[in-house]
């Protein structure tokens, strides 16, 4: 099924890392939040959001069976690589009939569909490249080696920038045959910045956050703990 007003919408999912960070024994994309792993959330808001036509999971190697027997039927498995930008590319290779992509971190497992959409509809509107993103609350300084602080930029002009990340396929793809396999961008807009295209940003959203530290695990296993709980039946309360 083609996604309507044309163009083939293919999710890239990389669940390939590690999460060293998160400090948990399994790798981060498999780890559960109230009985579900955050892959299989991240894929499942992909689904529902009703702009996704197929969905590619870059997982390790050696998980790939693992990661087949969570995920729905028609959700495509293949092998990541030693970094995210090998994963990534790895998922353009398995899915070259796309006319948009999604790149979506397997760690933003409650990002909410209708932003999934929203992203859509705006490479459906002709942008090429689009981000969600956050208006920046902390002032931020940067630094040098030693820690000194070598200056402050201006909050207003900051983004924290979330996913999915959607980009007309033709440039995803011409972004990574750019790239090198060492290079440093944290995230796919940047490689695509690096041409010279303009990257148009949208207002992201709070539950969308990246799970990376124990703490925002805790955030999102009780966030998830609070939206699934059973609705309480008064009209059962006093009975005896």
């Amino acid at each position: 099924m083609t996604t309507a007003s044309g163009g083939r919408v293919v999710a890239l999912v990389p669940a390939a890392g590690r999460g060293v960070r998160l400090g948990e024994q399994t790798p981060k994309a498999f780890v559960t939040l109230a009985g579900t792993s955050m892959m299989r959330l991240s894929v499942d808001g992909l689904l529902a959001s009703g702009v996704v036509d197929h969905v590619v999971v870059v997982a390790p190697a050696e998980l790939i069976g693992a990661a087949v027997g969570l995920l729905p039927a028609g959700v495509q498995v293949v092998e990541g690589g030693a970094e995210r930008i090998d994963s990534v590319r790895a998922g353009i290779a398995a899915a070259p009939d796309a006319d948009i992509y999604l790149v979506h971190d397997a760690a933003r497992a409650l990002t909410p569909t209708t932003l999934i959409a929203r992203v859509v509809a705006e490479l459906r509107s002709g942008r090429k490249a689009v981000v969600p993103a956050l208006e920046v609350t902390d002032t931020i300084k940067t630094v040098d080696i030693l820690g000194g602080v070598t200056g402050t930029p201006k909050r207003s002009e900051l983004r924290a920038i979330q996913t999915p990340q959607g980009f007309d396929a033709a440039l995803l793809r011409r972004a990574y045959e750019a790239a090198s396999a060492d290079d440093p961008a944290t995230d796919d807009a940047g490689l695509v910045e690096r041409l010279g295209e303009r990257v148009r940003t949208i207002p992201g959203d709070p539950l969308a956050f990246k799970i990376t530290t124990q703490l925002d695990l805790t955030l999102a296993r009780a966030l998830t703990a609070a939206t699934t709980k059973p609705a309480t039946n008064t009209a059962d309360e006093g009975l005896g």
